[in-house]
Order: structure tokens, then sequence, then C-alpha cells
């Protein structure tokens, strides 16, 4: 038998031997809440409950398959060697209902031999439907294909209403809800004629073979006597209805999560799950895993001084095993320029002390908080990863724009000219070759796109789209005589690029925000060609930086946004833009319990350090049209006191526990 009182400590050594019934575990972060996990599986088979009765849902199939892993190495060095894991059900939640659904799928008027097709796939069917409901995806009031995809899958993974989903997050295409309800109903249709679901399907299918066929509910609800989930704050309505219809018999649940860490609402995670856990089962018995194995003293009681802020939430507190370390940094900046400076000196110095770079982790709320560090790490040929997506200045939309701007610092750049082109309806690879050989002809080429002989240069087909490339390059002329990359910003945005923008990415707000940060970012060059030169040097940087010969091949900085780093751990985290409006970011605040949501992505953040954290914000930001303008550092900051239960003006500022770095 496996010691478990040896290999556990006491809170979690509570969770593993209770015998049933419904528990919650509040798992803090880095409180080894996949080792509790694990013991559990396992001596729910050292019990004799057979694999096939244990069911163990995750949010990944590599979580999924370390846990399984681990347990079977844990019963394969136990005095019960002969004791498998081979069919126990382990895997995310999509996995197990596609397990489900290829036995079950006639019932719902599926074959057995249904297909699931990808994103990709599910995108081109929603075309298709476009075109078979008879909605003009040439409408501008209409959603494009990647959008509508989102509005569908949003109003499954949230259970409202397509309305409701629309008018919310979509506002400016509720005038065309009933075309959207249509092609919708149409998707579904399809979806079923030709054998195939997509991604959502597999849940709501689940759901529904479970609530409208009990003969079914029963056979599985029987079957898994013990279940357990993983990051359970992080589920939507469907699954978290799925899985009380699973447990309606034996009852013997077990979900594990932090609601310190629930910070998805945006693609559809129901905080309320976790929260009313206890409402749906009275009699579940709660327990919390609070020692904390990754972070030193200091870096816990700032997450503890910051989460206690929250009123939604299980009171918990982290208690570190660890002995004391380096009190958090605050680093305040004079603008973003010496942020950048700062978090790169600091690097470099740090890995002179033997820190590898792959230890080292910069954070940030929004992609576009990292631009001018990331022209900074290249500047200093310092090697790193953006996991948060591309390199900012890679992005399509990034492109997209210095393209226009490209055009105007130099009339005869081809390969800016065809990408602007092709941006327009109807103007694919032909027509803008054909349309690049009238330019390429001119002696004044800017001048020339305004006149009668550039419209006649295409096809009535393209005649449209044409005229809107002329209309835009038109206003970019008239609006910024002296070239000025942010008035240049401005004017596409407002004009058709902005409608393009929102018609093709379901994050058209946040790469609106990308865009003006830029233009703010280019005021520091003197012209537009100074500012489109540094832009042209920063890319393909990886063939142009020679790193150390002795170095890992993968050894570099990681750059990522919060949300990806939530899961992760690095010995020192600098967290950038810790400052009001940046985080919490400020459209976030408008959002139901905005501000609570962004805390806890703020805690998130500063639990991913073991060792060092640094906290850095710029003084001042330039903001467009109001010139420099005065920054504060972050409400979450800004709260954190030695006595947060007291607010007493007798009471020390945050400044008594955080370091100002000179």
């Amino acid at each position: 038998m496996i010691d478990y009182r040896k290999e556990l400590n006491p809170e979690q050594f509570r969770v593993v031997m209770e015998e049933g019934g419904p528990l919650l575990v509040i798992a803090g972060a880095g409180s080894g809440k996949t080792r509790a996990l694990t013991y559990r599986v396992a001596r729910l088979l050292e019990k004799g409950i057979k694999p096939e009765r244990i069911l163990l849902a995750t949010f990944t199939n590599k979580a999924a398959r370390s846990m399984l892993l681990r347990v079977q190495k844990l019963l394969s060095c136990s005095s019960e060697a002969g004791l498998e894991i081979n069919g126990l059900w382990g895997g995310t939640f999509h996995h197990i209902a596609h397990r489900i659904l290829r036995v079950n799928a006639p019932l719902l008027g599926y074959g057995k031999n249904f297909s699931i097709i990808d994103t990709e796939d599910a995108r081109q069917l929603i075309n298709t439907c476009l075109s078979e409901v008879g909605c003009d995806a040439k409408d501008d009031d209409f959603p494009k294909g990647p959008l509508l995809q989102e509005i569908v899958s949003l109003s499954i993974n949230t259970e409202v209403s397509l309305e409701e989903i629309t008018e919310k997050r979509f506002p400016g295409f509720f005038c065309n809800i009933e075309g959207i309800r249509a092609v919708a109903s149409r998707y579904i249709l399809r979806k079923m004629k030709l054998n195939v679901m997509d991604f959502d399907d597999l849940l709501l299918n689940w759901k529904k073979l479970l609530t409208d066929f009990p003969d079914v509910l029963m056979v599985y609800a029987k079957k898994f006597s013990h279940i357990l989930v993983d990051e359970y704050q992080d589920t939507n309505l469907i699954q978290a209805d799925i899985v009380d219809l699973l447990a309606s018999h034996h009852r013997n649940l077990m979900v594990v999560g932090d609601d310190s860490q629930s910070i998805y609402s945006f693609r559809g995670a129901n905080f309320a799950n976790f929260m009313k856990f206890p409402e749906r089962y009275p009699d579940c018995k709660i327990f919390k895993l609070e020692t904390n194995y990754r972070s030193t003293p200091e870096i816990l009681h700032m997450a503890n001084l910051s989460i206690i802020n929250n009123e939604k939430q299980f009171q918990k507190k982290l208690r570190a095993v660890r002995e004391n370390g380096i009190r958090p940094v605050l680093v305040p900046a004079k603008n973003v320029f010496q942020q950048a400076d700062f978090v790169a000196q600091r690097i470099i110095e740090l890995t002179r002390t033997g820190v590898p770079l792959h230890e080292i982790a910069v954070l940030y709320r929004a992609h576009y908080h990292s631009m001018e560090l990331q022209m900074e790490m290249v500047r200093r040929g310092i090697p790193f990863e953006v996991r948060s997506g591309i390199r900012f200045f890679e992005q399509a939309h990034i492109k997209d724009v210095t393209s226009y701007m490209r055009i105007i610092a130099n009339p005869l750049d081809e390969l800016a000219w065809k990408r602007i082109l092709r941006l327009h309806r109807k103007i694919g690879k032909v027509r803008a070759d054909k349309i690049w050989r009238f330019i390429s002809a001119q002696t004044e080429p800017l001048t020339a796109v305004t006149t009668d002989e550039f419209i006649n240069s295409v096809t009535k087909t393209a005649l449209p789209g044409l005229l809107e490339c002329r209309d835009t390059i038109k206003a970019i002329l008239e609006k910024s005589p002296d070239k000025i990359p942010s008035e240049i910003i401005d004017v596409l945005l407002k004009g058709s690029y902005g409608e393009y923008l929102g018609e093709r990415y379901t994050d058209a707000a946040s790469r609106e925000e990308d865009l003006h940060q830029l233009g703010e970012f280019s005021v520091k060059f003197s012209s537009l060609e100074d500012f489109l030169s540094e832009l042209a040097l920063l890319t393909n940087t990886d063939e142009e930086t020679e790193p150390d010969p002795e170095a890992r091949s993968d050894d570099k900085i990681v750059f990522t946004t919060i949300h990806q780093a939530k899961g992760l751990e690095w010995t020192i985290v600098f967290m950038i833009w810790c400052a009001e409006g940046m985080i919490p970011l400020a459209r976030a605040l408008k959002e139901p319990d905005g501000e609570e949501e962004e805390r806890r992505i703020f805690y998130v953040a500063t639990t991913r350090a073991k060792d060092q954290l640094y906290l850095c914000y710029p003084l001042s930001d330039y903001r467009r049209g109001m010139g420099s303008m005065v920054t504060n550092p972050s409400r979450f900051i800004r709260e954190l006191s030695p006595s947060p239960l007291s607010r007493s003006s007798k009471d020390r500022p945050y400044d008594q526990w955080i370091v100002e770095e000179e």
C-alpha cells in the first residue's frame, strides 16, 4: 500500500482519504492539487474500485496523460503493483464526450461513423450556409464567417440566446439578427445531413443525450461510481450540468479548482459553477489546500493581500513552505521606454548571476503592452519567445496598417501595394498584379490613384473594392499631409479598415488597441520614414541574432499574457504596465463583476513567480491629441496594506512592504 500519510501533507491527506460524497477542493496556487488528484485516484484503485468506474475530467490532454502516468507509476511502486489503470476514463470533456457519442450518436440522428470538423472546416460550412439562406456576406452589417462562428459558439457554451449574445457582445450586427438566426439554424441542419459535429456539438450533444434519454443517463450515472474534475472553476454551464447529471446516482463527485484563478469568462467559463457548488450539493464537504510549494513568503504575502479585496470568494490564505526571500519590487519608470530599459537591463544582470533565460518571464494584460519591450530586447540581442501570439510587429493587422504607411513613404513599394489591394473586396492575387502594373507605370503613383484611369483598370466586379481603396488613400493624403503615423492610423480605423477588422476578427477591439498603441509609440520618431525603417529592422530578428553557442536552443525569455501564463511558473517574473487602465484593463471594468475578475488576473500573475517579482509601470503615457499624461499605479497595488482588514488612516500605505527600485 502507498504510505499516504508520508507522501502527502495533512491537507492533501484529508482529501485523498475521504470516503466519498460530493467534495469541493479549493486548491490555492502552487498547493499541489495535481498531487492530491493523482493520489486520490490511486487510493480509489487500491480500495478496489475498478478503473472503468472512475471518470477523471481535465481541460487538456496533456494534463490527463500526466495524471494517468503518475497514477500508474504510484501503483507500480506500491505493494499493489498488480493494479492497472487500463479502462479508467481520463481525458478532456471533449474527449470523453466523443467516446460516449460514438456509441450513442444514432439516438440523436447521427451515424456512429460521424466525423468531427475542426475550426476551419466549421467556418467553411458556415460560409456555405450564408449562401444557402440568401444572406449577403458582402453586407457590412452582417457578420463574416469567423464572427458568425464566434456568436454561435458563445451562445452554445454560455447557454445564452443568439439574440442576447449578439446584442451584448456584437451590437453592430443586431440589426441582422433574423439572418444570423437563419444561418445558425441552417448550420445545424447541414451538420446533421453531413453526419458531422464541431467541437461545441460534442458537449451540446452529450448533454442532450443525458437529458433526453433517461435510460442512457442511468447507464453512465451507474457506471461512474467516482467522478473527479480538475480546474472546475473553468467549466462552462454545459460542462457543469453534464457533471451533475453523471454524478446523480452515486454522488461521489470531487471537483478541484481555485475560485481565485477563475479568469476565462470571455470564453464562456462560469464563475458561479464553483461558487455555488455548495448550494447544489448542500451536504458537500469543503477542503482547502493552502500550503504553497512554489513561491517565497514575501510573494505570497502580497498575493494574499491583493485577493482578499474580492468579495465573491472562498476565503483562504496561502502559506509558504519556503524560507524568506526577496520582497516584490515596485518599479515606477519615467515612461514606457524607461520601463523597457529597466526590464532588459535587469534581465542582463540576472543572467550574469546564473539565472537561465527560460526561467524568466514577462507578463502583461494585453498583447500590445509588450511592444516597446519587444523592441528593446531585439536591440540588445536578448532572445525571447512570444507565447501570447506572434511578435507584435509581425501580426497581420500591424502589417496591414504599416503597408499603407509604406506606400505613402514610397509609392513604388510593390509588396505593400499588393497587400493593401488584397484587403479589399473582389481583389485577389491576379487582379492585384494587374492593378500594380498600372501603378508601377505611373510617374506619380499616388496622384494617379485618384484618377478615373485607375478606376478603369479593373472589371466592374472589383470596382467597389478599388473605389474603397482609392477613397482610403485620398483620405490619408488629405487628413495627414505631414505623413504622421498616428493620424494615418486614425484615418484607417475610422474608415474601411476599421470596418474590415470588425468583419474579420472576433478580437477586433484588441486589435484596434494595438493600432492606437502603435500610433502613440510612433511619436518618438522624427519622420514616417524613420519609423518604418526602425520597424523593418525589428522583423526577421531570429535570423539576425547570434545567440551564445553554448546556450540551450530553447533558452529564451518568455513573453506572455497573464491568461496564457496560468498554470505555469518561473523563477523570475516581470509584470509590466501595472498601471490603472492597463490592469485592470479599462474596458474590462465595464463588464459585470469585471473588477473582481481583473483582480483575479492580477493574483494569477503574482503567483507565477517563485523567487523574484517585479511590478513595473510608467509614470507617464503619451495619448493621442493629449500629449503626455500622468499615470497611476494599478488600484491592485494602491489598495494593498499590511493590515488588509483595517483601512484606517493610521495604516502605512502599500510602500511599507514593497521596495521602490532606484
